[in-house]
């Protein structure tokens, strides 16, 4: 009988979850929130991309891959992500939140969708302060600092 209910209830979260999952789809240059834009996006090349309000056309997050001058060997590469108007920036080498094998589009909107969920970004494509400050105590490693060149 326990095992029942375990199934029932394990089927009722995973349904749920589900249903309140977001669509992130980058298209003609817009990031679209369940077929909605809430940002535009430009792809300045492969490791490159910046994302701006559509209500100002203001440039709010950059985002740049770094190879650290070692194209061969992968792990010390990492990125950065520059939250431009809040004057906040972020270095990490943990791709695992934004990983996509070789596809910039796909990586990106893993990128939002972690924004989403973490609340860095509003539904309405805005950046709440607050909590780009927790983003960046959770997730910023400081790698340029601890590089020596």
């Amino acid at each position: 009988m326990t095992t029942k209910k375990l199934l029932i209830f394990s089927l009722l979260v995973l349904s749920f979850n589900l249903y309140f999952t977001q669509k992130i789809e980058i298209k003609n240059d817009k990031v679209l929130l369940d077929e909605k834009p809430i940002l535009k996006a430009e792809k300045i090349n492969m490791n490159q991309y910046s994302f701006y309000n559509l209500k100002n056309d203001d440039e709010i997050l950059l985002y740049k891959g770094f190879d650290n001058e070692t194209p061969q060997y992968i792990n010390d590469d990492y990125y950065v992500l520059n939250f431009l108007t809040e004057k906040i920036k972020i270095e990490s080498n943990d791709f695992s939140q934004i990983a996509s094998f070789m596809n910039s589009k796909k990586s990106m909107e893993k990128l939002i969708k972690w924004l989403l969920k973490e609340k860095v970004l509003t539904l309405e494509g805005e950046l709440n302060p607050d909590r780009v400050a927790i983003f960046k105590e959770k997730y910023d490693q400081n790698i340029t600092e601890r590089t020596i060149r």
